[in-house]
Parts: structure tokens; sequence; C-alpha cells
């Protein structure tokens, strides 16, 4: 995201000394992606961001593929995922291939106790039940129901939650998250034409710096295996920090839809962007007015990509016996659709008030035994008449 944002205290010059008022120096740190090329923030810190005491333990959390070639249409309960104590514990991967991992979590306590960064992926973590604050090294972001969180990878933060039944859906991809382009112009502003612009994002605030030194446990997620490091310092002791490279939330309830006399396609419902798949947001809209049209979106063959539905809220028409919690997956390779009866059922309808994330890969999926776990094991015969 090309936006520009600062909190704290940090010197004019960049590169330069910046001293504290009880005399030495912080110390600066750049905070980019894509080598010195990306998006990148320069922070400031009361000590070294580099003080690693102790690695006290490293395991795998590879997940465990089911179906490594996957034909097959399918629809998890993800419900039926149960709610854990620990944060990290309850993400459960679903569906993986090299470039992103698609999970649920059901966290019942908030993370604490330890601070945690993935040094792989940026997240996307979608918040369906549940609210609090997103505490992280670079300011702190609070959500609730409906929001979009972005967390840069190597982003160190913490999460508090103030409620006890908290549902999330999460995207963590190994190419950083966009603003698609065709909503920008040359210099990175948001045109007329999108469906949402910059007053609409939730940015950092409340920078909690913390001078103190000690032992601090943070989970570093890195090649399928969590590192268990001590650091001797705070991890949240940044003074002050600029750029374009940060965190920060985008509710669902903000996308305004781009409707049309006929059905036009899902490109439309696009969030974010990466260089191996695309986000996109249903939320209610007027449909389409043409006098013939037809609301149910037209039968499409998945050529390119394997298309995953996140179903938040509503009545979502297009497809019988969805349920809150639900994903479905239709692998590329087999044509998709309304269920029978759908297209029938959707004409004369004005508007829907359904909730839904989507998220197309273009290269294939993988299902893990997690999510084999709660496979309807029928889904894919749902289009028989």
């Amino acid at each position: 995201m090309p936006l520009y944002h600062k909190l704290g205290h940090f010197p004019q010059k960049r590169h330069t000394q910046f001293e504290k008022p009880t005399g030495g120096f912080y110390y600066e740190q750049l905070f980019g992606t894509e080598g010195f090329h990306g998006h990148s923030s320069l922070l400031y810190h009361v000590h070294r961001p580099t003080q690693v005491k102790e690695i006290t333990k490293s395991y795998s959390v590879e997940p465990k593929i089911a179906i490594d070639k996957n034909i097959k249409s399918l629809l998890l309960k993800g419900f039926e995922i149960q709610p854990q104590d620990d944060f990290i514990d309850s993400r459960k991967a679903m569906l993986v291939n090299r470039d992103c991992v698609i999970g649920l979590a059901a966290p019942k306590k908030s993370l604490t106790n330890y601070f945690y960064k993935n040094a792989d992926a940026d997240e996307l973590i979608f918040i369906h039940k549940g609210s609090g604050t997103l505490r992280t090294m670079m300011g702190n972001i609070d959500f609730e129901y409906g929001d979009y969180l972005i967390i840069p990878r190597g982003i160190i933060y913490q999460i508090e939650f103030t409620t006890e039944e908290n549902r999330l859906f999460f995207v963590e991809s190994f190419a950083p998250f966009y603003t698609p382009k065709r909503y920008k112009n040359e210099s990175g502003q948001h045109l007329e034409h999108s469906p949402f612009c910059e007053r609409d994002f939730k940015l950092p605030t409340n920078l909690e710096t913390y001078d103190e030194k000690g032992d601090f446990l943070i989970k570093i997620k890195k090649e399928g295996m969590m590192h268990e490091v001590v650091y001797a310092t705070h991890p949240f002791d940044v003074i002050g920090w600029d750029g374009y490279n940060f965190p920060y939330g985008f509710s669902i309830h903000n996308f305004e839809p781009i409707t049309g006399r006929v059905h036009l396609p899902p490109p439309i419902h696009q969030t974010f962007e990466t260089s191996t798949f695309v986000v996109c947001s249903f939320c209610p809209r007027l449909y389409d007015y043409h006098p013939k049209a037809i609301p149910a979106p037209y039968n499409h063959s998945n050529i390119d990509s394997d298309e995953v539905l996140y179903y938040v809220d509503g009545d979502f028409m297009s497809r019988n016996n969805i349920e809150q919690g639900h994903i479905t997956l239709h692998p590329k390779g087999i044509p998709h659709g309304p269920a029978p009866g759908a297209m029938e059922r959707s004409i004369g309808h004005k508007e829907t008030l359904e909730l839904a994330v989507m998220v197309d890969t273009f290269r294939p999926l993988m299902v893990t035994e997690e999510a084999m776990g709660i496979d309807d094991g029928k889904y894919y015969k749902s289009w028989v008449e």
C-alpha cells in the first residue's frame, strides 16, 4: 500500500545521528521488502534490535498434506474447528501451495505471554468473530467484526481479544499484499472509481515504547519451522518511525461494490492482490438492473486458478445449504456455477446482503489433513440435478 505514515519521534535526516535526551543514541533499522527496492520504513529503537540471547527450541509446523493433486470441489465446515487457548496453536492450515497458506483459527485467549513474528510471509487476518487490539512494534490497531488486518512479514506482534468467541480466516502470502493497480494512478493515489480509498484504512496509532531488559520470548516462523528465540530487550522499543511498510486494517464494510445492468465478473470485488493470487470481498449490493438480468453468477470454467470462498454472513444466493464459516474450494479444471435452482430463484431479486471473502490462487492448492477432517464429503456432487 503506497501510503506514507509516521509515528513517534525520528531525526529530520535519515541515516544520521539521533541522540537520546539522556545520552547515547537511538538505533536505526531499515524495515523493507524486496531487498532495498520494495516498500520500506525506517525505525528507531531504544536498544539494538539484534540482541538474540538464546534459541531455546525449534520444531516443524509444516501442514500435513492429505491430497497433493486435487480435482474435487470441497466444502469445509469451518466452525467445526475447535477453539484453543493459544493463538498460534489455534491456527489450522486448510489449503496450501508454494505461494500461500489459507487457514482458520479460533483462539480463546489473547496472545500476551510471548511475541510472534512471521519471517516468511505477509499475513492477512480476517476477523469473522471477535474484537480487540493488534499490538505491534510499529503501533496498535483496534479491530472488530469484518476487519482485514494486513501484517507485513517481519512485524513483531501480539493480539489482545476483548471477546471470548473469536473466529479468524487467514492467508499467509509469500509475496507482499498490494492494493490492486487498476484502483491507483501512477503515483499510487486511489482513483475516483476505486471501491475504497485512503480514508478507509485503519493505520497504526498509540506507539508503545518500552525501555526494558530481560528475557523476552519471540516465536518466529521461518521455512516451515517455529523457532523460540529469547531477546535481551523488549521487542516494542521503537521510539518513532516513518515510511510505507507497516501493518494496517481495512473493514469489509467499507468496500463499496461496483454494480451494472448485467452480471459483472468477480474482479469487480477485488480488494488485495499479490503476484500469485488475489483476494475479493463480496458485500451487500444492489443486483443487476437490466430488465432481463439474471442476478446469479453464470457458470464459468476455472482454467487458470483455484477458487476459495469463505462465507461470512447473509444469504448466499448462488449456493444451497451454505452456512457461516463454510469454505468452498473450486479447483482449476472443473467448471462451476450456481447450484441447481439458484439461477431461477435469483430472477427478480433486487439486492443481496451476503458477505464473503474469496481467494483465487494462480497455482493449484493442496488439501491438508485438517481440512479433510471438516470436509462434508459430498459437495463435489452438488451440481447434479
